[in-house]
């Protein structure tokens, strides 16, 4: 297949997916593995993608990632400040660099994905279940999200290491079981995702770039516009979506997909 045609295929499917709770990297290990697209050139591409969606994040998010570089950004009691991003994004960072090796080499396969997939569902079913009847009560304000339940949603996203789970799915389950709406968990987990994703990208690129080539520069730069284009718009429609329907239907859709991954590479 042409590399362009990739280029576009694997940059849509990261933006549609990057910040939905279906598990982006369960998607690209899957339509990698389809298409034939793997192997280290094809992780490069991953990652220089995902650069595009974050810079759609922070395009949407532009006033508040300004206000982090001003004095109140720093204030934790004058709203939402750096101290609550650091709380969400330290522990899973921490573990992270040290688990790196062991999740590259043993879970990035469409069989560990797919357990991810329906775990996740799993979770974010219950997250639901346990808060359909105290929706009035959950916190809809994102400026007073505390500490603690900023640093509980992060300890959440411990579990978006096992690839398929989700980042986004993990903490907006978190989110819920910890006493956010999901429309303030939503843009919680969008803003943190920023710094994570950047340094985990930059991590990744560091270690990997001395395999690219000049012939690969049009390949990525496809993939980046892709990708940036098309997150923008699913992270706004998303959050549209979250103002009137629940994670149900995304955690049906991942169990779905977990089962017609299997099905496809496995019998």
């Amino acid at each position: 297949m042409d590399q362009n045609l990739i280029a576009v295929i694997v940059g849509f499917v990261e933006g549609v997916t990057e910040f939905l709770p279906v598990s982006s990297t369960g998607h690209m290990i899957i339509v990698g593995h389809m298409l034939g697209f793997d192997g280290p050139a094809a992780d490069i591409f991953d990652v220089f993608v995902q650069l595009g969606a974050i810079l759609s994040v922070i395009f949407i998010y532009k006033e508040r990632f300004a206000r982090f570089f001003t004095k109140e950004g720093w204030q934790a009691d004058k709203g939402l400040s750096v101290w609550h991003v650091a709380a969400g994004i330290v522990p899973v960072m921490g573990v992270a660099f040290f688990a790196y090796k062991y999740i590259k080499e043993y879970l990035f396969s469409p069989f560990t994905v797919a357990i991810g997939l329906v775990l996740g569902a799993l979770l974010m079913m219950y997250a639901e279940y346990k808060t359909k009847d105290n929706q009035a009560e959950l916190l809809d304000d994102l400026d007073k999200i505390s500490l603690k339940q900023a640093a509980l949603v992060g300890a959440f996203q411990l579990l978006s290491l096992w690839p398929g789970f989700s980042r986004s799915g993990s903490t907006l389950a978190g989110g819920l079981l910890v006493g956010l709406k999901r429309e303030t968990a939503a843009n919680y987990t969008f803003l943190i995702s920023v710094p994570l994703m950047f340094v985990a990208c930059l991590y990744d690129l560091l270690k990997n770039i001395s395999i690219l080539t000049v012939d690969d520069l049009q390949m990525l730069a496809i993939g980046f516009v892709v990708a940036f284009v098309v997150a923008y718009w699913s992270v706004l429609w998303f959050l549209k979506f979250l103002h009137k329907y629940s994670l149900t239907s995304f955690a049906y859709y991942r169990i779905i997909l977990a089962v017609a991954a299997l099905t496809y590479f496995y019998f």
